[in-house]
This record gives structure tokens, sequence and C-alpha cells, in this order.
């Protein structure tokens, strides 16, 4: 808590331990071990630590109490490497304490003996490493204390009052750890009381007789009913709050809800409970924190003991009661509270009081869960393995062999309603090379599993049984062979926020998330006359018919199929359809397809051949937002194919388009917003799986269509939907080079204009221009206006020659007409290749050959970036010099002289007569150039 008065503190540890008091200096974010004697080490378990925080307040000698925190030496472990940091809760001095905050403490002994073990009498050193560190006078050690006779809390106050007045020399900070000289640690052999020679655990084989028997408190907080609604709105928002001491645990909320239903454990280590009271307290998120809605109590003293084999406690109905101790006339908790041991079934279940500080989320990766592999000797390399429908994902193997393996991992899959496939999870054994060995198997139904639309709640984790392949059937027999089954912990959920991406994002005709309560209301309507066709090639030359043509069309999640007209070269199909727009910057695609499948002697031939005979006629596609509104469009677009012998025109399809607009501040608003739902930005899917997403979501698409009456094939919706668009093209390539040198065009315009305004090709152009610097300088604030008017200006006069019909697919951009056989061969090769080892090494020497001129031009750039960097680097210490001389007389200059001054006579410079000028590269680029870069290190 801030105690200075100022909203901050200066902390620092006083420790307390046999006689010996030590503090830690007045400094943050130390971690600096406090080493301490121990005078009797049989005596260690009997004895206990204290640590004191408190605010240092410098301006006078008072100080006031940050907390507090007693360990009972019985917890320290021999071992540097057993000693784990633990973050102790402060506890408060007196009621009337305002305490809070946690402090994080490594504690462990050091042997100062080789083979006498425990029982030696020689003191034992015991480090405490806090979250402090300091040095004094450059000596790596901690400020002691005098040791005091009387260790309450008023005394150690009185004698750190008198300590705090030796030194007030601010020292340096460093990051060290204190430690003794022992000698080399042997192997020292102990007998502690476990159960495995006591020999009371009974017949149960299944319990932990190799370990110090431990006692936990228990407490299992399953429903309520019947709550009372003390918020004056009416609605109850209830959790449960578990204490005992400064030990807090919460269950999750339900939203509007008397009748809750937890199921959530806790377990509180014997050895640390702080309280003899355990607090039940069921509480209203939306109320204040010291209001409850009630509370049940217990004593601990009157808790049971049960022990293997007895069973689970099972749960009781409790009437809560007020603050006051009053029955309240409703509501009623159903929990059970017991002392147990880690055999337990709830144990692995509960939330433990050693991870008091972790979070819901992270809760899970300090429970315990042990893996039954059929072969108990070794520990399992294990990993999982998800399969749903045809997808299959597999994780990484745990890092550490273990029983209870982590994988941390999230794995994203693709689904689609009505839900009816399971999810199914095997957690596999890698028992060597090639062999792995199933230890079980979940199976979890997609109706089953919770639904986010967002991210603003997590969705609970859950644990799920591990079967055998051979205990998933009817065998009660084989089943009651093994009483503990495998588990696994899993958070599953279906992300509706997410907009499930089957096609590319540049020509998306859909962009609304998967959930229908997220989706914004439509803002029109587009209407898509399919009228006909005209000069289609044929397609069936060798047969008895020409051409049996149909179209289908796709806009977001609707498709259309028009019906096949036989044997014709000029179809009229003269069909309408119409789809509701949610965004205008989306994309229609129509496509023409050629049946081959009328008759059964073409489908049995394709079957016995194994070939699909699907003919590509041709599609187009057409952006909404390049259309105006309520305007009708009537025209021929052409059919263009690419195949591996050219560029191919089918014909031309009439299409009559129309775009109607029914809410033009949501489709002006629409310009403003994120084309992707929010999850996209919020929570966005990494760029290496949405690959692997869309090509899951064509396949699932794909199928679904398969399906239909009358069924679409695989080859027509991987066509509609360009699943080969993110692979290899040469011809993309120099497509996409082309349209940058288009861009770069209007820039080196711009330069060529400039070029001759500076070499007064044009004396009266250059004129104009000087005396319009002249204004600008002289009245700056007009500059920004007039840059936009000039671009009001532009766009007015382009609308004249604004495009007058949709655009479609353009054979010059794409660079189809002039490809080259061999780039439209690899272009529709296999992936792998299946070409023979000629073509490829011709055309992997021809990548190499691009590919080395790529990096020329990145080499390039690299050079002039680091040439840059290194001006001010004294790499070259005559260049640096001579810039930083010249910096400064230029600061001199600019700040003598005005800055209208220094902008006129620098655009005079620019725009001088050629007869001042020189061929010569001018002095600064000549001095740029011959900066160094790191080219002369490559090897």
């Amino acid at each position: 808590m801030p105690k200075d008065g100022q909203g901050s503190a200066s902390p620092f540890v006083a420790v307390d331990f046999d006689e010996q008091l030590q503090r830690t200096q007045t400094k943050n974010k130390d971690l600096n071990p406090l080493v301490f004697n121990i005078k009797s080490p049989r005596d260690l378990e009997n004895q206990t630590i204290s640590v004191y925080a408190y605010d240092d307040q410098k301006q006078g000698h008072h100080k006031k109490f940050l907390g507090r925190v007693k360990i009972s030496g019985a917890f320290i472990p021999f071992s540097d490497s057993e000693a784990l940091v633990q973050r102790y809760p402060l506890d408060k001095r007196g009621i009337f304490s305002h305490i809070k905050g946690d402090i994080a403490l490594r504690i462990y002994a050091v042997l100062a003996g080789g083979g006498g073990g425990v029982a030696d009498v020689i003191p034992t050193p015991v480090l405490v490493e806090t979250e402090k560190q300091n040095v004094n006078n450059g000596e790596d050690r901690a400020t002691p204390f005098t040791p005091f006779q009387e260790t309450s809390t008023n005394n150690f106050e009185e004698q750190y009052m008198k300590e705090t007045e030796i030194k007030k020399k601010k020292e340096p900070e460093v990051r060290t750890f204190h430690s003794i000289p022992v000698p080399v640690p042997a192997s020292v052999e102990t007998r502690p009381p476990l159960a495995a020679r006591m020999g009371y655990w009974g017949k149960d084989k299944t319990a932990s007789d190799l370990v110090d028997q431990m006692h936990f408190l228990n407490i299992n907080v399953v429903k309520a009913r019947d709550l009372p609604v003390m918020d004056i709105s009416g609605s109850l928002d209830p959790y449960v709050e578990v204490k005992l001491g400064n030990y807090e645990r919460v269950t999750r909320h339900f939203e509007k809800n008397q009748y809750p239903v937890w199921n959530s454990a806790f377990a509180f280590s014997k050895e640390r409970l702080q309280s003899n009271l355990i607090e039940v307290t069921v509480k209203d998120k939306d109320l204040g924190k010291d209001d409850i809605v009630g509370k049940v109590m217990f004593d601990i003293d009157e808790v049971p003991l049960l022990v293997p084999p007895d069973s689970t406690l099972a749960p009781q109905w409790y009437r809560l009661i007020n603050k006051k101790g009053e029955k309240i006339p409703r509501g009623e908790i159903m929990l059970a509270v017991w002392m147990g041991t880690r055999a337990d079934e709830a144990f692995p279940e509960a939330s433990h009081s050693d991870a008091h500080m972790a979070s819901q989320q992270n809760l899970v990766n300090a429970r315990s869960k042990d893996l039954l592999p059929s072969d108990r000797s070794r520990m399992p390399e294990a990993y999982a393995k998800l399969q749903l429908g045809h997808q299959a994902r597999t994780t990484k193997p745990s890092p550490m062999r273990h029983i209870n393996p982590v994988w941390n991992e999230e794995l994203m899959f693709v689904v689609s309603e009505p839900f009816e496939e399971y999810l199914i999870i095997d957690v596999v054994d890698r028992v060597g090379p090639g062999k792995d060995e199933l230890i079980g198997r979940a199976m979890i139904s997609l109706k089953n599993i919770p639904t986010r639309v967002d991210n603003s709640k997590l969705i609970d984790a859950i644990w799920f049984n591990l079967l055998k392949p051979s205990h998933a059937a009817d065998d009660d027999e084989k089943k009651k062979e093994v009483k503990f089954s495998s588990k696994i912990h899993l958070r599953v959920w279906i992300d509706a926020g997410y907009h499930v991406l089957d096609e590319s994002t540049h020509f998306s005709s859909d962009l609304q998330p998967s959930s229908k309560f997220l989706r914004k209301p439509s803002i029109g309507l587009f209407e898509l006359g399919i009228l006909s066709a005209k000069n289609l090639m044929p397609m069936k030359s060798k047969e008895d018919r020409i051409t049996d043509s149909y179209c289908v069309a796709k806009y977001g999640n609707k498709w259309v199929r028009t019906r096949t007209l036989i044997d014709t070269l000029a179809p009229r199909w003269n069909e309408q359809f119409s789809w509701e727009v949610f965004d205008p910057c989306t994309v229609v695609t129509i496509g023409v397809f050629d049946n081959c499948h009328i008759n059964g002697k073409d489908e049995a031939r394709d079957q016995r051949n194994g070939k699909v005979r699907i003919q590509r006629i041709g599609k187009v596609r057409i952006r909404l937002s390049t259309l105006e509104t309520d305007q009708i469009y009537t025209d021929f677009y052409p059919l263009l194919v690419l195949t591996p012998s050219g560029l191919r025109k089918h014909g031309e399809l009439h299409l009559t388009i129309r775009f109607k607009c029914t809410a033009w501040v949501n489709m002006v608003a629409q310009y403003g917003r994120p084309l992707l739902p929010k999850m996209h930005h919020v929570h966005p899917i990494p760029v290496r799986r949405i690959d692997w997403l869309r090509h899951q979501a064509v396949q699932i698409v794909a199928a679904r269509l398969a399906r239909a009456e009358p069924p679409l094939r695989k080859e027509v919706v991987e066509y509609m939907l360009d699943v080969d668009y993110q692979m290899f093209s040469l011809r993309r390539s120099k497509a996409n080079f082309f349209r940058i040198t288009g861009l770069l065009s209007g820039i080196s315009a711009v330069h060529g204009w400039f070029y001759g305004i500076c070499n007064w090709r044009n004396p009266l152009t250059t004129i104009l221009v000087h005396v319009l610097f002249v204004i600008l300088i002289c009245y700056p604030e007009l500059i920004l206006p007039t840059i936009f008017l000039y671009l009001f200006v532009i766009g007015l006069w382009n609308y004249r020659i604004r495009p007058r019909a949709p655009l479609h697919l353009d054979a010059r951009l794409s660079q189809a007409e002039n490809a080259h056989p061999d780039e439209l061969d690899e272009e529709f090769d296999t992936f792998p290749t299946s070409r023979q080892t000629d073509v490829i090494r011709m055309r992997y020497d021809r990548l190499r050959s691009l590919v080395g001129r790529v990096q020329t031009v990145v080499g390039d750039l690299a050079i002039q970036g680091e040439r840059a960097l290194s001006i001010l680097s004294w790499r070259d210490p005559r260049a640096t010099a001579i810039f930083i001389i010249l910096a400064l007389i230029w600061a001199v200059f600019l700040y003598v002289t005005p800055f209208k001054v220094v902008a006129v006579l620098i655009g005079l410079h620019w725009l001088r007569h050629p007869r001042f000028r020189s061929k010569l590269p001018s002095v600064p680029v000549n001095f740029f150039k011959r900066l160094p870069s790191k080219s002369d290190m490559l090897l």
C-alpha cells in the first residue's frame, strides 16, 4: 500500500530468525539473499522465520507497517535446486491494519558438513532471497541488525529505529546472490516417517506412500439455490469467496442466476493454515466488496479427517447467514468441508493455497494429474493428436518427460453448423523411433462445446477422462481393473467472433463474423440477372453434343446455380438472383462451366479413367464498391481461361447487375470501419495459420456443396474460390512487378516535370513556379489548403473520365497475353512437382537468376541505410568529425536566420538556372557515397 502520502512507498524487508535480525536496504526491485546461521539444525523444523515489511520515511524517524509473514522452518529445503520462489500474502498486525500485497521469497538451507546430515551440530546457513538486492561499500553482504531479546513487534520497531540511524548512505544496485563456501556435498541418508514404512495406508496401492503424508483442508463448493437478490436492479451475479486467514480464492460468477452451479474445489495445506475459521461467502459481482448475499462459517477443529480408503465426503445443504450471524430467510449453499490427503479424488481438481497468486487462467498449470502409461518403468514422452473430421493437428512433445506433461499450445480448427462432429483427442507416448503407444482417448461432441463471441471472458478449462479404446466399449469387467484413468486438461470453445476465410481477403465476398448476434444490419441489395452467353467454344467436339453450359454465382455464404442448357453455343438462361449486402467493399464471382455428367456414359467413363472432366468456360469478378447505386448495368463480359497452352477466350457472358442502397448512413460509415471483425484485431490469428485454416474451410464448403442437389463438384468450388492463388507463378510475379512500376510511374512523371522546371525548359512555367513558391513561403498557412484544394480540383476533373462499366478480369494486367508456354506449364504443375529432372533444373536456374537480381537490389537498399546509420557512429572518424562540425555550424546559422529566409534560399538554389548548375554530383551526394557500409564485411 502507498504509505508516504505521495502515492508510492519505499519498502525494505526485515527478517527475524533465531535471535538474529537483518534487513534489506530501501531499494526497489532487488533480489539479494539474506544469510543466517542455524545454531541447532535439529530444531529448525520447530523454529519460525518472521519477515516484516516497512515503509521507510526518510523525512523523519517514523515508519509505517506494510505487512508481515511467518514461515515455519519445517518447509525449508536443504538444496538450492529444490528451492522455489514462492509468494506469501502479507499478514495484518491487527484487526485495524489496512494491509494488502504479497512478498516473494526463496528460502533454502546449505549443509556445512559432508556426512553428518541434518544431525550435525555445525551451524548451517539459511539463505533467504527476497525481492531486494544491495551492496555495502562494494562488499556482497546484507546489513545486519543487532540481536535483541524480546521478539514483540513494539521492541522490534524500537530496535529498528536505533539501527536505521547507523547508515543513510545510498549504495549502488547490483544483482548478486550471497553464498558461503561449503565442502563438496555428499549423499545423506534420512529416515522420514513415510507411509510405506508406517504401514497404515491400507490396501489402496494407488495412494502415494513414498512421500510424506500431507493433510489438506478440502472445500468443495457445489451449487446454491434460492439466493436472495440484493441489488436494486433486480438481478444477481453470484460467486463464492473462500477465505482462510489471508488465503482467498473465488469461483467464477454467473450472470442473473439465483441457482448457480460452480463445482469448484479448493485445497489448503494444513501446515500453512493461518486461521481456525473458514468463511465461505456468497457475493454479488455488482455489489461492493464488503456487501454479501450470505455466508457459512466452519471451525477447523470440527472438520472431519478422511484418509484412504475413505471416500470423498458428500456435500450438504447449509443455510446462509448474514454479517451478524443471523440466518437469512432465503438462500442455501451445497458444499463439503473435510481434512484429507493427496490421495483424495478431489485433490487433482482443486486449486491449492500454494498457488494462491495464480490467476484463474493460469491456475491449471499448478495442478497435477497423472498419466498412466502401460510401461510404468519409464516416464512417457507424451504428445497430443487432435482430429476433427478431415482436420488433424499434433502438439509438440512435452518439454519434460513426466507423468504430468504440460503443453500449453493453442490449436485452431474450422467447424460448421449443425456441429454434428466429434473432437477426438489422443494422448500418445512416443516409445521409440516410429513407434507410438496410445495412452488414452477423449471424444467431445461439438454440441457440448461452449461458444464465445468476444475475448471479454475466457472459457473455463475442464478435465476430460482419457479412456483406452478397449475401455470405450461396454466391458464392465475391464473397467473395474483400472480405478483411475488418465486425464487431460483442455480449454475448448467455439470462437464465433471471427470470420472464416474461404476466399482471399483481396476479393472476398463476405467479411461478417460467424456469430449472427454480431452481424450488422444490411446496407442494401445486390441483384444479378444472368441473361445469356454468346460465341461459346465447343467443349465436346469429339462427342455428339457441343456444349452443355451452366452458371454458378457466389456472394457471401449463398451459392446459386442456373439450369444446364444442353447442346448450344448461345445459351439463354434469363435467371435472376439477389443477395443482401452488408459491406460495399466486397466482390461477387460468376463462373461458367460445361456439364460433363448429363448422361451416365460420361460419368461411368470418368470413374473408370479416374480423371475429372469438368471444363472451365470462364469467370467474372465484379466489385460492388465500383458500382453506382440504383443504376442498371447491362454488359457483355469476356470469358477468359488460362490453360497450359495459353490464354483462351471461350465466349462472352451477358449480365445485368444493380446495387440498391437502403441505408446511406450505414454505407458511408462502413468505409471508416475495419474490414474484418473485431476479434481479428484484438486477438489476431497468426499468419502461418491463416492459409491452413482457409484450406480447411474450402474443404468443408466443397464437401457441403457436393451433397447438394444438384451437386457441385469440388473442382468447381476450388475454381470459384481460387484455392491456388497463393502458389508461386512467374506470370503473377511479372504482373505484380509491372503493377509497382505503374505506381512509381506517377512519381517518375512528377520528377520529370520538376526536372524540367529546374532546367528552365519552359521559362514561363518556371517563373510562375518561382512566384508560387515565394508566396507559399511568405504565407505558410496557405500550404495545406492549397494542397487539398488541388486534390479537390483533380478529383472533379477526373469525374468526367470515370469508368462507365464495371471492371472485370484484365488479361493484359495479368500478363496472360504473352506468357511463355514454359511459365504456364510451371504454373499448372502440381505441388510437389511432377515434371522431369531436366525441366526442374532449368526452372531452378531461372529462378536463381531472378532471385539474384532481387538480392542485389535488397543489398543496395541495405547499403544506403547502413551509410545513413554510420554518419554518427565514428566508424569513419574523419567523416563523422566533418559532419558534426557542419551540424554545429548549421545549428548556429539556423538559429540566427529566420526560417522563411532559409526556405527561400534553399528553394532558389534548387530552381537555379542551368548556367549555374554542374554536371558533377553535388557535395552532399559525394559525401554520402563515401560513407562506409557493412558490405565489405560479408563473406
